[in-house]
């Protein structure tokens, strides 16, 4: 059964193998990034990025990108 999610506000499929907010990091590319994840109203600190994903989280990924 695919999870749907609701990620940065809009409807998002989760793909097979991606359990983990670690997981889903890795899928988005942005594992290497400096961000904040938001999950259900709630900061996920970054020694809990193995908490799992569920059907119907509300996630916000904050990322920041350097320029000048």
């Amino acid at each position: 059964m695919e999870k749907v999610i609701k990620l940065n506000g809009k409807k998002y499929e989760v793909p097979k193998g991606v359990g983990t907010v670690r997981q889903l990091l890795d899928h988005l590319d942005l594992s290497d990034r400096i961000a904040v994840i938001e999950k259900n109203q709630s900061i996920v600190p970054k020694g809990a990025y193995e908490e799992p994903v569920n059907d119907k989280d509300q996630i916000e990924i904050i990322h920041f990108v350097g320029g000048g």
